[in-house]
C-alpha cells in the first residue's frame, strides 16, 4: 500500500538536502516538479479536489514507490496544513529538519537578502527583530521573509503537529544528519523504507546561498542565544535529549 509523507520544514534548516536524499532512495517519489514547492495544504481551493488531484498532479511519476513524499517548507507554520493533510492523508510520515536557530536567522537573512527581499545589514535585522516583527507583503512570499528569529522558536510551530500527528512525526536535526550515511539509513528505516539503501551526495551541501555572512558582535550573539533559551529547552525536554548545537 503506497503511504505519504511531508516535509514540512523549517525553511533555512537543510531540507533541500534532506529532500535529495529521499528523492535519491528507490522506494520514494518527491512531488514535482520540485520548484515552486507544492504548498497544496495552504490553498483550500486545491484541498477540495481531493487526493486523486493530489496524487496525479504531483506524483505521476511514481511507478512503484512505496513512500510519495513532498516538501513544502511554509507547512511548519500553519496549523491548518497539519489538519488538511491529516484528513486528506490520513497518517503520513511527517519530517522536520532543524538546526541552530542561530545559524538558520542568518541563514534566513542570506537568503531574504539575496532575493531583494531584505536591506538592513544583518546586525539590523537581527537586532530589530529582538524587538518586534516587521510587517510583508503575503502577495510576495507565503511566510514572512523577516521572521528570523520567531521562525527559530521551532517547538512553538511543532506542537499542533505533534498534535495531529504523535507517532509519525520525526524530528531530524542538520548536524547529525550531515555527519554521515548512517544517519541517513537510520532515518530511512524510521520511516519505513529499506535502509540498506546507500545515499548518494550525502557530504554534498545543497541550496547554499553563496558568500559568506558577516561576523555577529557578541554581545548580539549573547542576546540571541538568550531569546532562544526558553524554546530550545522545551524542544530538548521534548525530544528527551540534549541539542547538538550551541545553548547560553
Amino acid at each position: 500500500m503506497t503511504k505519504h509523507l511531508l516535509v514540512i520544514g523549517a525553511q533555512r534548516c537543510g531540507t533541500t538536502y534532506l529532500h535529495h536524499l529521499l528523492e535519491d532512495h528507490p522506494q520514494i517519489a518527491m512531488a514535482r516538479p520540485t520548484r515552486p514547492e507544492p504548498k497544496f495544504f495552504l490553498h483550500p481551493e486545491q484541498v477540495v479536489r481531493g487526493y486523486e488531484w493530489y496524487r496525479q498532479t504531483y506524483f505521476g511519476h511514481a511507478g512503484d514507490a512505496v513512500l510519495l513524499g513532498e516538501k513544502s517548507t511554509s507547512y511548519l507554520e500553519y496549523a491548518v496544513a497539519a489538519d488538511r493533510a491529516a484528513d486528506l492523508l490520513g497518517d503520513p510520515q511527517v519530517l522536520v529538519m532543524l538546526r541552530d536557530p542561530v545559524e538558520r536567522a542568518v541563514s534566513n537573512w542570506r537568503f531574504s537578502s539575496s532575493h531583494g527581499l531584505e536591506e538592513r545589514p544583518l546586525s539590523d535585522a537581527l537586532a530589530d527583530n529582538l524587538l518586534g516583527s516587521r510587517d510583508w507583503d503575503p502577495e510576495r512570499t507565503s511566510v514572512s521573509p523577516f521572521a528570523y528569529l520567531e521562525r527559530g522558536r521551532y517547538i512553538d510551530y511543532l506542537e499542533p503537529w505533534w498534535a495531529r500527528f504523535p507517532d509519525s512525526l520525526h524530528v531530524v536535526l542538520l548536524p547529525e544528519l550531515v555527519a554521515g550515511p548512517a544517519a541517513a539509513r537510520a532515518l530511512f528505516e524510521e520511516i519505513g523504507v529499506a535502509p540498506a539503501h546507500e545515499p548518494h551526495g550525502f557530504d554534498t551541501a545543497v541550496n547554499s546561498i553563496g558568500g559568506t555572512a558577516p561576523d555577529l558582535p557578541s554581545d548580539l550573539l549573547d542576546d540571541l542565544s538568550g531569546y532562544f533559551a526558553d524554546s530550545d529547552a522545551r524542544l530538548a525536554a521534548r525530544l528527551g535529549r540534549a541539542l547538538p548545537w550551541r545553548t547560553p
